[in-house]
């Protein structure tokens, strides 16, 4: 595992950037695991997990998505605001691809474990987005069960046998998307 970690690319903001960027939605916390969803082959292509605590922060493992306004440590980015997760889901979802959003409530505590969990796994190799997630999710408080998996489509389908996980899907040719984008923002 430590020869696979050196070939992902290291980014680290510096503490100013990301102290600058940090964001707090007010919301409730919890935990939201993003799947991106092939139309064509029906299986996940990327995981992805939102992570809202005292701030608010995506873990992007193994992930292409970048902001020049949103600093970065390792796949975790920082400064996660309503513009920021809009267009982490814009990216994302296509003509080719939609994304399945499956939200949790968690404790403060929670919260603070998944954030401090995600920064010490480092910056993960591609092809690795699901197995990083699911290390980081098996490790917190009632998710012990989950599988551990290379597969983004396997974990969003034992994430959503969780207890208490909203479900709902964001597709590029509905006429609500910009709607839809901006509910993905609001607290439970």
């Amino acid at each position: 595992m430590l020869l696979l970690s050196a070939c992902a690319e290291q980014r680290w903001a510096s503490d100013e950037m990301v102290q600058a960027a940090r964001y707090s939605n007010g919301g409730a916390p919890e935990l939201t695991l993003v799947t991106i969803m092939n139309y064509k082959t029906g299986r996940g292509d990327h995981t992805a997990l939102f992570i809202n605590g005292s701030e608010r922060v995506i873990f992007d493992p193994a992930g292409s998505w970048r902001l020049d306004t949103i600093p970065e440590r390792n796949d975790v980015h920082y400064g996660i605001n309503a513009a920021a997760g809009a267009s982490f889901y814009a990216s994302h979802v296509r003509p080719s691809h939609y994304a399945v959003v499956q939200r949790i409530a968690v404790t403060p505590e929670v919260a603070q474990q998944a954030k401090s969990l995600a920064l010490q796994i480092g910056p993960v190799p591609p092809a690795r987005c699901a197995s990083a997630t699911s290390r980081l999710l098996r490790q917190l408080p009632g998710k012990d069960g989950l599988r551990s998996t290379f597969f983004p489509h396997a974990l969003m389908n034992d994430f959503a046998a969780l207890p208490g996980v909203q479900t709902y899907e964001l597709h590029h040719d509905s006429p609500e998307f910009q709607a839809e984008l901006l509910a993905v923002q609001r607290p439970l």
